[in-house]
């Protein structure tokens, strides 16, 4: 089985990183990337991705109104949100908001694909 993944995150360096990340799991290619909630939505509209790794606090749209403006209108979405030591209670309000699971910055690869084989239960 193959995997599309759209990167949403508002600095470049980030969706490089997990842009890699992806690069090293078989069966996973990243088709798309956006640097802020509006863009977020857009894109998956447009691209249909299997998996979203969405940032949190980002310009325009935060990352849990993207979560779930795109959960309200794909009820199958899974996402992913990507969030910085600290930001614990925001990562419930984007559990509540539609997210699937959540990752904490700074991250390792393993960890990553650990989350994305709960999230789609496959192995990643």
């Amino acid at each position: 089985m193959s995997y599309k993944v759209l990167v949403v995150d508002d600095a470049a360096f980030m969706r490089n990183m997990i842009k890699d990340v992806f690069g090293s799991m078989p069966g996973f290619t990243v088709i798309g990337e956006a640097s802020n909630g509006v863009e977020a939505i857009e894109k998956y509209k447009e691209l249909r991705p299997d998996l979203v790794t969405m940032d949190i606090v980002m310009p325009l749209k935060s990352g849990i109104e993207a979560a779930r403006e795109i959960t309200n209108a794909d009820h199958e979405a899974r996402i992913i949100m990507c969030s910085a030591l600290g930001q614990e209670s925001l990562v419930m309000e984007a559990i509540d908001a539609g997210a699937s699971d959540f990752i904490v910055k700074p991250f390792k690869a393993e960890k990553v694909q650990e989350v994305v084989s709960r999230v789609l239960g496959v192995k990643a």
